[in-house]
């Protein structure tokens, strides 16, 4: 069984709407400024993506978070067009790396909050209690938190969730604020942070992260007839083997394309992860290399243009890929992009009427994908 996606929502440095992010690419526009521009902090040069309008995110009550995702919520509710019924009765699954850390562990700057929601706003799961409560959601709302995988695993919560009759509807929505000390300085520990400013993911030379704020959603329905963009599938497993670094040689990510392949047949394109650090640079494309030794999807990198929003990052991505997907194209990569061996990058939309499948990768060992396609 597939599900259609109908309402999508998107927030970061890029716009605040899905159809600014739709320009923002079209025009080739990055997201890039120092991070010194934005807080005091010991790494000021590194090049990293915020979202601009810092009002919109500001609420005494609410934390950072969970503006972000009250935001992207309301777009991608409105583009559903629910009726006040089917809202209230849908699922809510929200998908997070960092929970509440801006505004909590740090305080954010210009805003005054409530001593008595101190407790709230450092809970991972205020930012889905915010949507249920401003949406009038009364469904059962749930948080995955799984690290740079955890927008792609909400969504496929989310498809578990109406498989198994919980509910008819379900709002996906993921955030991530990472740019604060407390998170900043424990990836600068870890060595994933850009160390050259170098924005070619698969490049040689390629150094670590970009580290961007992000938020998206979209609405999943158990809807067999609607034409739009569906999901056919999730799929997810676990390396067990490294803390930090994606492991090839544990050929868990093989196992899990080679499966997808199986399930839903050869993808037109590929989203990956990408994150550009030097480690994944060799280890992603040899898994591809290994998953499809003959076929060669085209890839689609996003990250040259977000930045990496975490475990927002994977949902942003999907409905990117989603809006893409509604006109029958596919997004362009930036052009200049080094390409591993027999894949290709387009730096223009092409055509797409086949499957496209999203990729993520966690911290820990922990794989994901979703396949996407366009019913017309």
């Amino acid at each position: 069984m597939s599900y259609l996606i109908r309402g999508l929502g998107a927030l970061s440095a890029l716009g605040e709407t899905v159809s600014g992010h739709r320009e923002a690419l079209r025009e080739g526009r990055d997201s890039f400024r120092e991070l010194g521009t934005l807080l005091e902090c010991s790494i000021p040069t590194l090049p990293a993506s915020w979202i601009q309008n810092r009002a919109l995110l500001t609420h005494r009550k609410w934390s950072p978070a969970a503006m972000a995702a009250l935001h992207v919520a309301r777009e991608a509710v409105a583009a559903a067009g629910w009726t006040d019924e089917e809202t209230r009765d849908a699922v809510i699954l929200l998908g997070t790396s960092r929970g509440g850390a801006a505004g909590w562990l740090e305080p954010w700057p210009k805003r005054r909050g409530f001593p008595l929601m101190q407790a709230s706003n450092s809970m991972h799961g205020e930012a889905a209690a915010a949507v249920s409560i401003a949406l009038g959601i009364r469904g059962a709302y749930q948080v995955i938190s799984t690290g740079c995988s955890a927008g792609l695993d909400a969504l496929g919560m989310a498809a578990m969730h109406l498989q198994c009759g919980m509910a008819e509807r379900a709002l996906v929505v993921a955030v991530d604020l990472p740019l604060v000390k407390v998170i900043l300085d424990g990836y600068q520990s870890a060595g994933i942070l850009s160390k050259n400013g170098m924005n070619d993911p698969y490049h040689p030379d390629t150094g670590g992260i970009f580290p961007a704020e992000a938020a998206a959603a979209l609405t999943l329905e158990k809807n067999d007839a609607s034409p739009g963009v569906r999901l056919l599938g999730y799929l997810a497993n676990s390396d067990a083997m490294d803390p930090l670094s994606l492991s090839p040689a544990s050929g868990q990510l093989v196992a899990l394309l080679e499966k997808a392949r199986a399930m839903f047949g050869e993808p037109a394109a590929l989203c990956p992860h990408a994150t550009g650090t030097a480690s994944h640079a060799v280890a992603e494309p040899q898994c591809l290399a290994q998953a499809f030794p003959a076929a060669t999807p085209s890839l689609h990198l996003l990250k040259p243009y977000l930045g990496h929003g975490i475990g927002a990052g994977s949902l942003l991505e999907t409905v990117i890929l989603c809006d893409s997907l509604e006109r029958g194209l596919l997004p362009p990569n930036r052009p200049g992009l080094h390409a591993p061996p027999r894949f290709s990058l387009p730096d223009q939309e092409t055509a797409c009427d086949g499957a496209v499948w999203k990729i993520a990768a966690s911290l820990g060992g922990h794989n994901a994908m979703v396949a996407l396609q366009r019913r017309p």
